[in-house]
């Protein structure tokens, strides 16, 4: 039996330091679920949370079963927009539209994915289960930084990356993504380690 370590195997995408730098991300299937609202006050929130992890836990199973390998479930990640990107707000968080997800191995593919995502839905009564997918997801070059601390002092993170890829001369394409490295339920606020990801393209000259 091999054990697959996403994390080592995609180390330049899921670890970065608190100077903000560039990565190409190629495309990755992931586990999905849409939502919108407030992430801290949203039933959709908390419901598609608890959809997710026991989707990735059986989707483990169901690839070591069919492949003999092994993996490690990654971490929560989340794609943050509002439609009227003019108009995004922190302090708006009941108008933010978001996907989460977790990345899933290559290995997927050897498996019936979404009838595994459908019997499990089912049999566990999934609360987001109608909604949740599974889909490859590419963003390309990116800037990428850590955040350490509290999420209400991530603006301060964010503008320094936004500022970062100006002086590459590039511009902000794609949406504005969080890699949750530490695990919520258990990590205090001023411990959580938040990877922020914001795709780019050539800015015109």
């Amino acid at each position: 039996m091999a054990t697959i370590d996403l994390k080592r195997e995609l180390r330049d995408q899921y670890s970065a330091g608190t100077t903000p730098s560039l990565v190409t991300v190629p495309a990755r299937p992931f586990l999905m679920v849409d939502g919108e609202g407030d992430p801290n006050t949203a039933p959709a929130y908390r419901e598609a949370v608890a959809t997710l992890y026991p989707l990735a836990y059986a989707l483990r199973a169901a690839v070591k079963t069919a492949t003999g390998d092994a993996y490690t479930v990654m971490p929560l990640e989340g794609l943050w927009w509002a439609d009227d990107m003019s108009r995004f707000s922190v302090d708006a968080k009941d108008r933010w539209r978001w996907t989460l997800m977790i990345s899933l191995p290559d290995a997927v593919d050897q498996v019936d994915a979404p009838a595994v995502v459908a019997s499990t839905a089912q049999e566990k009564s999934l609360p987001a289960r109608d909604g949740v997918r599974v889909e490859r997801y590419e963003e390309g070059r990116a800037g990428q930084v850590l955040h350490r601390g509290p999420f209400a002092t991530e603006p301060e993170t964010i503008e320094r990356l936004h500022a970062f890829i100006e002086a590459e001369g590039l511009s902000l394409a794609g949406l504005h993504h969080e890699i949750y490295l530490s695990d919520l339920r258990r990590t205090a606020p001023e411990k959580l380690r938040t990877l922020i990801r914001q795709p780019v393209s050539v800015s015109a000259r």
